[in-house]
């Protein structure tokens, strides 16, 4: 007789392992639809946030330790499911908002180590640069988002935030020409105001009026995550514990297309990748997996990679020069979804902006509510504490870059320049030539054209 017709205690042991099997798949969602049943018959919210990434988290947190009522919804199954970015997080921004954040935050290693290397067909120039004084307070972390998102997330959650994952906003919710909420599906729910946080590709921005989408804005960011052991990852950049590399390289590693590609050290993974102007990448042709695995095979990154195993792909849409209306009647937009970028060539700052402007606007949220004017002319303080924060002065500061950036001699010419000319500095083949002398005819025929991009350069970095 089969055991699962048996008397005693196979059959008491077989229906308490099926009744364990059904509350572990039914649990999670029907705890799921008593949240969005719970959250339908609710009052109004002062806050709508609609995703739940760094500037999604840092308004409803700012918000929620004071008292407001928040909700954040999130699309991805939790914080970070569906988030990338390369992986480096400058601390200024959040440490003014969490002291010593990394104290508890599941950052992965402190960068002590900046490298930049120019790419040729055969050969590489690498700078290394090394600050003690950037470790005090630290500059940056690199992180992994599926982890430092949930870790976030949980802080607002801790302040008092609501948070509802797995949920698709669909449009926004109007009266008189106002944003008075939010639609998903065939839910409807109603805040004071709306905080847009959903991202490059930001769905609510564009419902609103506040953004269009044109190619020469975006860059495409595609990135591996390689996994390998601690001490492996040490000995390979010359680290000690907790400490940490960020290596951006330019030149053939995007076949000279615009952009340029990364590696950054993780606690036991690295973080690689590239970035490509999405309307360069089309008009050359080429595909973008390409790119990536001719970076991958390239031997000054074969060698750091070697052994390692391949744990996670993405792609990414980067807002390069892709700004958006930042409020309207009921709505305020944050981080990426507003296009709040900076790329100054050696630092591409997206996640530190993101943090500052949803601090920013749970300050404008905070004056709003205090007035209970929730209109286009009373949120457009927020745009006022970004241009006293470091935001939108840095973004005026440095406008021209990305049509600086956009100049493909920047990824042809002065790469291979660099590499040819170290190359003839350290061959030892008959008479040697001095510095300058090889440096003339190296840049012969193209002096005045090296000036007036160096001109530029100078204006826009």
């Amino acid at each position: 007789m089969p055991f699962w017709k048996k008397e005693g205690p196979s059959l008491r042991a077989c229906n308490f392992v099926i009744c364990v099997l059904f509350l572990v798949v039914t649990l999670p969602r029907c705890v799921h639809l008593w949240l969005k049943n719970s959250i339908k018959m609710s009052e109004k919210f002062d806050v709508i946030i609609v995703g739940a990434g760094p500037a999604g988290c840092a308004a409803a947190y700012s918000l929620a330790k004071t008292g407001f009522n928040v909700l954040m919804v999130e699309r991805g199954k939790y914080p970070g499911a569906k988030n990338v970015m390369g992986g480096r997080l400058y601390a200024y921004a959040l440490n003014r908002l969490v002291p010593d954040f990394w104290k508890e935050a599941p950052v992965e290693r402190c960068v002590t180590h900046e490298k930049l290397t120019l790419l040729s067909d055969k050969s590489s120039v690498t700078l290394d640069f090394q600050d003690k004084e950037l470790l005090e307070p630290p500059n940056s972390f690199t992180i992994l988002r599926a982890r430092f998102d949930q870790w976030f997330a949980s802080k607002a959650v801790e302040a008092g935030a609501t948070l509802i994952s797995n949920i698709r906003v669909d449009d926004l919710l109007w009266k008189d020409k106002k944003i008075t909420g939010i639609v998903a599906g065939t839910d409807k729910l109603e805040a004071n105001i709306v905080i847009a946080a959903d991202g490059a590709v930001s769905l609510m921005a564009e419902k609103a009026g506040l953004k269009k989408f044109l190619a020469k804005g975006f860059a495409i960011g595609m990135k591996e995550i390689i996994e390998l052991p601690e001490k492996t990852i040490e000995e390979r950049f010359n680290l000690v514990s907790g400490e940490g590399t960020a290596q951006l390289f330019i030149g053939q590693c995007t076949r000279q297309i615009p952009g340029g590609a990364f590696v950054y050290t993780n606690r036991t993974s690295l973080s690689l990748g590239i970035v490509v102007y999405i309307n360069q990448l089309i008009e050359s042709k080429v595909e973008a997996y390409e790119l990536m695995r001719e970076f991958n095979s390239n031997p000054a990154i074969a060698k750091l990679i070697a052994g390692g195993k391949l744990v996670e792909y993405s792609v990414h849409v980067i807002p390069e020069s892709s700004r958006t209306g930042l409020y309207t009647d009921g709505l305020l937009v944050v981080g990426d979804a507003a296009g709040l970028l900076v790329n100054s060539g050696i630092t591409l700052r997206g996640m530190d902006m993101a943090i500052a402007s949803g601090m920013a606007a749970a300050e404008a949220v905070k004056i709003a509510m205090g007035k209970n004017d929730f209109s286009k002319k009373s949120l457009s303080h927020y745009e006022y504490l970004l241009k006293q924060d470091f935001v939108l002065k840095d973004m005026h500061t440095f406008r021209r870059s990305p049509g600086f950036l956009q100049n493909t001699r920047l990824y042809s010419l002065y790469p291979e320049l660099v590499c040819r000319l170290f190359h003839r500095l350290a061959l030892v083949k008959g008479p040697k030539k001095r510095l300058f002398d090889e440096l003339l005819e190296e840049t012969k025929g193209k002096r005045v054209q090296m000036v007036w991009d160096l001109i530029k350069g100078l204006r826009a970095l």
